[in-house]
């Protein structure tokens, strides 16, 4: 009986001990903090109407092939060009800028043309001034309109959700330069 005895709390002082350190251990990667997170959050949705220049010619161009199969151009299956693209208020690259199109593009299509897309929307004007919209989606250039989703965003974005829709309105098919109208549904709160 004594050894039963022994045995249960020998268990019971292992257990307690075992299971405190767990605790203590999970807790510092991941712990629930309820009081933190009282606020009461209102959902927003937000439209943004801009305009996105991409250029790839000239003396000081916004976009730049950085990977691909040698001796391709910038337009063959693998090309990857890494941009920083001016957005603005109006069609004209002379308009008001609101903000950059920072990230890459890749050709990510064999048998159309279609790009993987991974860039941050980063505005500069207003009242999203210093806040960003992450885009990662397939882009379909030819497609009259091109919906890529919203995985994303910082400072007014936060927690950001949605999709961008895309419209090419000019496309020089000599340089590769392009000028795309961007409307930009976001949840965010």
């Amino acid at each position: 009986m004594a050894t039963i005895f022994s045995i249960c709390l020998l268990f019971t002082l292992y257990y307690i001990t075992f299971s405190t350190f767990y605790s203590t251990v999970s807790g510092i990667f991941c712990e629930e903090i309820n009081e933190g997170i009282a606020i009461k959050r209102v959902e927003k949705r937000s439209h943004l109407h801009f305009y996105f220049h991409d250029v790839i010619s000239g003396k000081k161009p916004s976009a730049l092939k950085i990977a691909g199969p040698p001796n391709s151009s910038a337009y063959g299956f693998g090309a990857t060009m890494m941009m920083d693209d001016a957005l603005t208020e109006g069609p004209e690259i002379s308009s008001k800028l609101v903000g950059r199109a920072q990230g890459m593009y890749a050709l990510a299509a064999q048998e159309d043309v279609s790009l993987l897309m991974v860039m941050n929307l980063a505005f500069t004007e207003g009242t999203y001034n210093g806040s960003s919209i992450s885009v990662v989606g397939r882009n379909p250039v030819f497609d009259d309109v091109r919906e890529m989703p919203i995985v994303g965003g910082s400072g007014v974005f936060r927690f950001g959700r949605g999709y961008a829709l895309a419209h090419t309105i000019w496309f020089d098919y000599n340089t590769g330069d392009a000028t795309v109208e961007y409307n930009v549904y976001v949840s965010h709160y």
